[in-house]
């Protein structure tokens, strides 16, 4: 079928072709890449401009998880699908119902090293040596190895190489890219998707396109593929779906996320008979500050949460027991979330304690944007930080951000809390208390075994510190309270909104079903749309890395199902 563009007769921009995508992020690419290898004729729609194209992965830190890596065999690390999906099913909690979720969560582990990390590694990614060990689990057994990849250069990167292949495919010609295109709806004829409807709204249409902003379109195709992302930068759609083990919704939420994954694609889909499932499976994040150069309303950073750190709830009273990052995310959000008085939503907030040394060491922005070492592949600059920290972002965070406060004393820093939030909420008496008491201990050193700590902060910070990777970012028994490690700083923090984890239901072939769990014939839908596969693929809680893992994943199995026939 060749490409066709048409306003014969009416107003409406018409484009016809094989195969529409809708969504120019990771999953939608990949699939684009994939399916003009396939020989298919490809058109995508993109909401966003241009110079945007890639959309959040773009934004991202690139972490990859994959099982059975060169990484991790180098590092003297024996993992294998088995033990992987073992722990995947333990983290997930998945219900007895969640049977594509299952299907999809089991099918990715034991592919992901040879269509995830492999396919990369041909495209010339590469990874920093040592694999992350993150969300290892508490209450539920996590990651029980280091699987978190970290793409040097990070999502950056990865996706100015996958951008680039994809404009500099061999069959460009068979591309069509509109971007400024918003989908508003689906077209149904005849039992079957063939194509979807929507409006101009951002200038920046390109190959061709007419019509300026408002103007209407359709795209029409013998299959639409959803590759629009999640919900969760729509805020109020988050509170909505705000699940039950969090209770009320906070009235502060940050928004980590894409400006337009707002779920419109998720109700247009739910229109067409689609089966729209899990939305209360999210993947936020507990230490969210507000970006001071912000690209959108609310717009947050994510932390990455020094565990020398001591956690406070709004009051300044340490959570006990102690909340520690990278060992189980989703638990830090529901705990703070329990800390938020119902009577007073005023306080959706909780604190970081921390000094100078501590931050240098261990303090992190999630994200390409503020790991300019990494994301610059400049190895000096990065062996520099990691031997003598991250001044440049320190500093910046000091300097800009409207969240943290920082002081000589105890006294003096409390009282900075408690202007910044503009009551005196904060206790002094209670952080005096936690510091004393934590500084007490970690004041004994390093004992001879982890579980010889009375703390359990410190027993988790030295069990992290066993692995080489977590050693070379994490203090040795660092006191709070320390002459040589002044200033003292206070770091506000919110809840940031990330990842939809559920979505649109799926079969392996990336159809999307409806409520009796047929395929709706010519509508497939990728990545964070449905929920990185099948309508929600990790459950509960994420293994990290998964993301942009789950997004290439489905990316290609659908361009293979279409390659090969399925359901068109």
């Amino acid at each position: 079928m060749l490409a066709a563009v048409s306003n014969e007769g009416t107003d409406v921009e018409r484009i016809q072709d094989d195969v529409v995508v809708v969504g120019g992020g990771i999953a939608g690419i990949v699939a684009s890449i994939e399916l003009l290898a396939a020989g298919r004729r490809v058109t995508l729609l993109d909401r966003d401009t241009r110079e945007n194209l890639g959309g959040l992965a773009k934004e991202s830190f690139g972490g990859i998880f994959a099982v059975g890596s060169a990484e991790q065999r180098r590092a003297g690390i024996r993992d294998t699908p088995a033990q992987a999906w073992q722990d995947w099913r333990s983290f997930a909690e998945f219900r007895e119902d969640d049977a594509w979720p299952q299907r999809w969560a089991e099918a990715f582990v034991h592919d992901c090293h040879d269509e995830v990390y492999r396919w990369l590694k041909a495209r010339g990614i590469r990874f920093l040596p040592l694999p992350g060990w993150v969300e290892r689990g508490l209450a539920r057994p996590g990651n029980s190895a280091p699987r978190f990849h970290v793409i040097w250069g990070t999502g950056r990167h990865l996706m100015e190489r996958l951008v680039a292949e994809l404009l500099d495919h061999p069959r460009r010609a068979a591309l069509t890219l509109r971007f400024g295109h918003r989908v508003e709806g689906l077209i149904k004829e005849g039992g079957r998707i063939t194509g979807c409807h929507g409006r101009r709204e951002v200038g920046g249409s390109s190959d061709g396109g007419s019509g300026g902003d408002g103007a209407a379109f359709e795209a029409r195709g013998d299959a639409l593929i959803v590759a629009s992302g999640g919900i969760n930068g729509d805020l109020e759609r988050v509170r909505r779906h705000w699940h039950a083990d969090w209770g009320h919704a906070p009235a502060t939420l940050l928004n980590g996320t894409h400006r337009f994954a707002d779920g419109r694609l998720h109700d247009a889909v739910a229109a067409a008979g689609g089966c729209v499932t899990h939305l209360d499976r999210m993947w936020n994040y507990a230490a969210g500050v507000h970006h001071w150069r912000p690209r959108m309303p609310q717009h947050g950073l994510s932390l990455v949460p020094p565990r020398s750190a001591l956690w406070l709830d709004w009051r300044g009273e340490r959570f006990q027991p102690p909340l520690v990052s990278g060992f189980d995310t989703r638990e830090l959000v529901t705990r703070i979330c329990a800390a938020q008085p119902p009577q007073n939503p005023q306080r959706p907030y909780s604190w970081q304690l921390l000094n100078r040394r501590i931050a240098l060491k261990e303090l992190a922005i999630s994200g390409a944007e503020f790991n300019h070492a990494i994301r610059e592949r400049r190895i000096f600059a990065f062996m520099r930080e990691l031997a003598f920290g991250n001044r440049r972002l320190v500093d910046e965070l000091i300097r800009e951000c409207p969240d943290v406060v920082v002081a000589d004393t105890l006294p003096a820093l409390v009282a900075g809390m408690n202007a910044l939030q503009g009551d005196d909420a904060v206790s002094l008496d209670a952080v005096s208390d936690a510091v004393r008491r934590y500084d007490a201990e970690a004041g004994r050193g390093e004992p001879r075994q982890a579980g010889d700590y009375a703390d359990e902060q410190l027993r988790r910070i030295a069990e992290s510190r066993r692995y080489r990777a977590e050693r070379q970012r994490t203090c040795r028994c660092q006191k709070i309270v320390d002459d040589g490690a002044l200033p003292l700083i206070a770091i506000r923090e919110f809840i940031v909104s990330r990842k939809t984890l559920g979505g649109i239901q799926t079969d392996l072939d990336c159809r999307v079903l409806d409520a009796a769990g047929r395929p709706i014939a010519g509508l497939y839908a990728v990545g964070e749309a449905a929920g990185f596969g099948g309508g929600g693929m990790h459950g509960l809680r994420a293994l990290e890395g998964s993301f942009l893992g789950g997004c290439i994943y489905s990316g290609r199995r659908v361009a293979r199902a279409l390659a090969e026939g399925a359901g068109t």
